[in-house]
């Protein structure tokens, strides 16, 4: 993982205000307080439905004043829309090579002082039955906490569940970790 050239000191006041403007505006409920005393964590966004949810994230990032990194595939930080992808956060990831992003993302957690590292645990807008375990393993090996984010397009809520710390028995704390979703994961895409 490399560093990002996003500068929250001269960009991120106004993009606070017009979010939290658009979000108010557009009748979104938020709630990040499960979030309050916590300087580094892994975000995750579930369901993944939408190219919509990238950019209701980066709202709702700049709307609670959190300073977040996301990952997203390489191909979306092509010319010319790449520098703005770094600018607001983003981390590109090339699947098709073998580099050790789990461990890399770990190392860069635990050496931080603030870092919110959103990752969508599905891996693709299309419904999955099973979740990638990429996301775990970073929180579990950086020491730190999931914070099970939900944007819920029918109700127009959205903020964190919970602060989750992993116990290393991964399949037994990400179906935990999917409970709290309860039936938002369950519902179609179509109906959001």
């Amino acid at each position: 993982m490399h560093s990002t050239i996003f500068n929250s000191t001269l960009f991120h006041p106004p993009l606070r205000w017009l979010s939290r403007k658009f979000l108010n505006m557009k009748g979104w409920q938020v709630d990040f307080s499960a979030i309050e005393g916590t300087d580094k964590c892994v975000l995750i966004g579930a369901p993944h439905t939408s190219n919509w949810d990238l950019p209701y994230a980066l709202m709702l990032g700049f709307s609670q004043d959190l300073p977040i990194y996301w990952m997203g595939k390489v191909q979306i930080f092509k010319f010319p829309f790449r520098r703005l992808m770094m600018w607001l956060g983003g981390i590109p990831i090339d699947r098709s090579k073998s580099v050790n992003v789990v461990s890399q993302a770990a190392a860069r957690l635990k050496q931080a002082d603030q870092l919110y590292l959103v990752i969508a645990p599905e891996g693709t807008r299309s419904q999955v039955d099973e979740w990638k375990s990429g996301f775990y393993y970073i929180a579990h090996q950086a020491g730190v906490p999931v914070m099970a984010t939900y944007i819920d397009w029918r109700t127009r809520r959205a903020g964190i569940y919970t602060a989750y710390y992993t116990s290393g028995d991964s399949e037994k704390d990400i179906a935990e970790i999917k409970a709290l979703y309860g039936d938002l994961l369950l519902r179609h895409k179509g109906n959001q």
